[in-house]
């Protein structure tokens, strides 16, 4: 094993460190122009790691490649068009398949058990036997 193997595993460690708060950011936008070719280069230098025998540093630029394609995805910025993209139309396929059961989530009753007992008329409606 080669010590160049662990300072490039570290190197893409440190990139996906950065990378994750670009995705938990709703409001952060990245080019397609930036992310694409990021993300091709992690892919490249992942398979040519792989093809020098440095497993780790290929795992770690490869797994910076998938970020950058998952930023590529989810922050990219919307067009400036009246039709839909893909990314809205799911996100409009989630908020319907989320309102269409939450009244049924809500139908559902929930039984708390308090006490020794087991049993609290007041919550649940019904007479203490």
């Amino acid at each position: 094993m080669m010590w160049q193997d662990f300072v490039f595993m570290i190197g893409s460690s440190l990139s996906i460190g950065f990378l994750a708060p670009t995705l938990r950011d709703a409001n952060a936008r990245v080019p397609l122009g930036t992310s694409v070719p990021s993300m091709t280069i992690g892919i490249v230098y992942g398979i040519t790691f792989t093809t020098l025998g440095m497993p780790f540093s290929a795992l770690g630029a490869f797994v910076t490649g998938t970020m950058w394609s998952l930023v590529a995805i989810v922050r990219s910025p919307l067009p400036d068009t009246p039709k839909t993209t893909r990314r809205e139309r799911l996100r409009a396929l989630g908020r319907d398949v989320v309102r269409s059961v939450e009244p049924l989530v809500d139908a559902v009753p929930v039984l708390r058990a308090t006490g020794s007992e087991g049993h609290n008329p007041e919550e649940t409606g019904q007479p203490a036997d």
